[in-house]
């Protein structure tokens, strides 16, 4: 009897479960990788339902969300390609929210500090390039070069960059030694043991950093995961790796 019991006991607690699970696509920041693995990794254990996390350049995501990729979620390192989403139709099921700051920093393959005049730049670089993101597309690019133009940094730079896809690609470059100097989030360089970072760049000196969290579709889980995403354990990971509120 009472293994007949345990045996109807678990079948009610299969049948309780979801009739089946779902595959929630989330489109984000390369800069975001590692956190945003934790956090939906976490969220589809309790939910029952599958997540996969595609991450590029936020310019790269916007056109691609455009073309028809599916995504139900889009997390950008920009409030400008989010807008241009919207302006384009992809207005979402919900406004995109603030989701997270961050900020910018100078790295290096060796330690040092580093002082952020013309000069300085230009003896750590030597026959160098800066590495970073793209300065016409990619939001850290476009954050970076504001601010080297705010610190008067940008003509001795402009014309000896690395400019790369992504900032995560800019990262690399100077993790492998390729690049002597490389303009990148501070979380990114966080998770880079072989970096250093030289210099912090002031925040008054490009726009405030935001992060957009975007719900493209209508579907339950999707609306569980873009909920659960903004509550104190979808954040956590991010806050733990150095993200910023926004």
């Amino acid at each position: 009897m009472v293994r007949h019991m345990a045996w109807l006991i678990r079948l009610l607690l299969c049948l309780a479960g979801p009739v089946h699970a779902e595959t929630v696509t989330v489109f984000a920041a390369a800069s975001l990788k590692g956190p945003l693995d934790q956090a939906v990794e976490t969220w589809a254990e309790a939910a029952g339902h599958e997540a996969q996390v595609a991450y590029a350049g936020s310019a790269t995501i916007a056109r691609q969300i455009d073309q028809g990729a599916p995504a139900d979620l889009v997390l950008l390192a920009s409030p400008l390609w989010a807008d241009w989403l919207s302006e384009r139709g992809f207005a979402g099921a919900e406004a995109p929210v603030a989701y997270l700051s961050n900020r910018l920093v100078l790295i290096a393959p060796e330690p040092g500090a580093l002082e952020l005049t013309v000069e300085a730049v230009a003896a750590r670089l030597g026959d160098g390039r800066l590495a970073m993101a793209m300065t016409d597309a990619v939001p850290a690019g476009i954050y970076g070069r504001a601010s080297l133009e705010a610190l008067g940094l940008w003509d001795g730079v402009a014309g000896r960059l690395a400019e790369m896809g992504n900032v995560r690609a800019a990262l690399a470059l100077v993790a492998l030694g390729e690049a002597p100097l490389g303009l990148v989030y501070r979380t990114d360089a966080e998770a880079e043991v072989d970096v250093f970072v030289v210099a912090d760049l002031p925040l008054e000196s490009h726009p405030r950093i935001l992060y957009p969290l975007a719900l493209l579709s209508e579907s339950a889980p999707a609306e569980d995961l873009f909920a659960y995403l903004q509550g104190p354990e979808g954040r956590a990971a991010f806050l733990e790796a150095g993200f910023l509120e926004p």
